[in-house]
């Protein structure tokens, strides 16, 4: 009688394939929309899936500047820096962030939703943020996401 032994695929560095993906963010939940994206940079979305290795797709998200917030969180929602020196520490309300720099709103809740590792720090190079519907990514023909 055989036995049948089934062994787990792990994915290699060398042998996967990244896919370019556009996301229009125009009036998308930020929370929703970085959620979906982190899973694609992290690479959850393939069959091929390993925890270890970076097996995510770039992600270029296009309109960041029109992301919204539910409930009062455009009002209520701080982001704080700290320099490292004392009472080097600055808050900004969600409001401000978005209208200063609309694109740091989107990185930074996609990066608090990777690992905190070598690994996620490789992920957050593979995400391409702008604030209008231009991007120069084209060469690399990227495909619109279905989520």
């Amino acid at each position: 009688m055989d036995t049948l032994s089934y062994k787990t695929q792990s994915a290699k560095r060398h042998e996967v394939e990244r896919k370019w993906y556009v996301v229009d963010a125009e009036g998308e939940v930020v929370g929703r929309l970085c959620s979906k994206i982190a899973m694609v940079l992290r690479g959850k979305h393939k069959a091929s899936y390993t925890p270890h290795v970076d097996c995510g797709d770039h992600v270029i998200v296009i309109n960041a500047g029109k992301v919204r917030f539910t409930g009062n969180k455009i009002s209520q929602k701080e982001y704080q820096t700290y320099s490292g020196y004392p009472g080097g520490q600055k808050s900004t309300v969600a409001k401000d962030l978005l209208n200063n720099k609309p694109i740091r709103v989107v990185e930074l809740a996609v990066k608090g939703m990777l690992p905190k590792n070598r690994l996620g720090r490789q992920l957050y190079k593979k995400l391409h943020v702008y604030e209008g519907a231009e991007h120069p990514h084209e060469a690399q023909k990227p495909e619109p996401f279905k989520f």
